[in-house]
């Protein structure tokens, strides 16, 4: 070979893998979900998964890309769950069994687009299993379904990234011991286990709309997919309010996320976001499942509340014509059903834009006070927009340099970087 040859054979190899890395963060879940049904075995279809991907990365940028990357990585798997059981003796029938399926015609079930989305949804409903602990099954569900990286789980429940891989490993350890099979439950089993799926559900959401790190201010792909699983969600269980409440949420949230960014990827703040932009499909959607939330049941769960607030911005032309009364009065009913110091804090935004900042300050600084945000940069953010309003400009720069230092997303240290900078200029 040329030795001009080699800078161009190297981007050939990098953007392999590349594609590599976009496969994988798009179809794990479906690969993983295919490979446990497959072969009955939730932990040892993660493991094949997993070593698929590591060929994926040698053979791809040797190879090139194959045209269709997702059949590819299904067929590795597949093999590599034969030679798995090939090597073990006792399961000598089922490899013989396996190995008969392989030489059958590509639309069997492991090829059926809508077995494919059912698996996700098994997926999630076994790693939600009652062996398992809620706080393991999300951290499971989400590495395993949502394609979140430890550190991203983290950060979501502000725990350490060691917290976070020590309950996933013993989660598969657990549904391992007790040979859980894959298999979707029955109903009853599923209402069981429906508040940890809406957890789940909700966190990947989250994730995917304001993301903890990388350079993406939303990782639609990832939020996109909580929508999917929350409309699969609602529809088994049209009874249940908060099944309702949670596709309300996503519906509605999702609807801004045309205008959340600019052409650059840059984020737009609610106030600067150009409301033509936002999604009214998304927005009947969401109000329709708000609507059939507050109709079955006894009144509106967590989820539902956080809906309603999402509904106030939806319909309102503009920040200003904003009902943020309404508002405050969700954010102090949802405190008491479901505490917690996020809750707190967006509570605290809404009183400063109803009431004003001086209002909301001590909510702030009862939060710092308590030291449960520490890991947190929406604390010293929210602290720094308070102070900056209130001309306590030294103040102000302080809390916004320290929400920099903790925040993991490019773009929205950027933004945090933007705020500083204007405090300087207005010096």
């Amino acid at each position: 070979m040329a030795r001009g040859d080699r800078p161009a054979l190297s981007a050939v190899r990098a953007g392999s893998r590349e594609a590599v890395e976009a496969v994988w963060r798009r179809e794990a879940p479906r690969v993983v979900g295919a490979l446990a049904r497959y072969t009955g075995d939730f932990s040892l279809a993660e493991d094949l998964a997993q070593d698929t991907l590591a060929e994926a990365l040698v053979s791809w940028p040797r190879d090139g890309v194959p045209r269709d990357p997702t059949g590819w990585l299904l067929t590795v798997g597949r093999r590599r769950a034969i030679d798995t059981f090939r090597r073990r003796s006792a399961l000598e029938e089922r490899y013989a069994a396996l190995a008969q399926e392989v030489v059958e015609v590509e639309d069997d079930l492991l090829w059926d687009p809508d077995r494919i989305e059912d698996d996700r949804l098994a997926l999630v409903l076994i790693a939600c299993h009652p062996v398992l602990s809620r706080e393991a099954s999300v951290a499971l569900t989400l590495r395993v379904v949502g394609g979140l990286t430890s550190e991203e789980i983290a950060a979501a429940f502000l725990v350490p990234t060691a917290t976070v891989q020590a309950r996933i490993t013993r989660a598969k350890k657990t549904l391992a011991a007790a040979q859980v099979p894959f298999e979707v439950p029955s109903v009853e089993e599923r209402r069981q286990r429906l508040g940890t799926v809406l957890s789940v559900v909700y966190l990947i959401f989250t994730e995917g709309s304001a993301a903890t790190s990388g350079t993406d201010w939303i990782r639609t792909d990832l939020a996109h997919e909580a929508v999917r699983l929350a409309r699969v969600v609602a529809r088994l269980f049209p009874d249940e309010s908060e099944a309702q409440g949670l596709l309300a949420l996503l519906e509605l949230t999702a609807s801004r996320f045309p205008a959340r960014v600019d052409e650059h990827g840059e984020a737009v703040l609610l106030e600067q976001q150009d409301r033509r932009r936002w999604d009214r499909a998304a927005i009947r959607r969401g109000r329709a499942a708000l609507a059939m939330a507050g109709s079955v049941g006894r009144g509106l769960g967590a989820y539902g509340l956080q809906a309603a607030i999402a509904e106030c911005h939806a319909v309102a032309p503009s920040v200003d014509d904003t009902d943020w009364d309404r508002i405050v009065v969700l954010y102090e009913a949802l405190a008491r059903l479901a505490p917690s110091p996020v809750v707190e804090l967006n509570r605290a935004v809404a009183i400063s834009v109803a009431q004003g900042p001086a209002a909301a300050l001590p909510l702030v600084d009862d939060l710092v006070a308590s030291g449960t945000l520490t890991r947190s940069h929406l604390l010293p953010s929210v602290r720094g927009e308070l102070l900056t309003r209130l001309g306590r400009v030294d103040e102000a720069r302080t809390e916004l340099a320290r929400a920099v230092e903790l925040c993991g997303n490019e773009r929205e240290k950027e933004l945090l970087r933007r705020k500083i900078r204007a405090l300087d200029t207005s010096g």
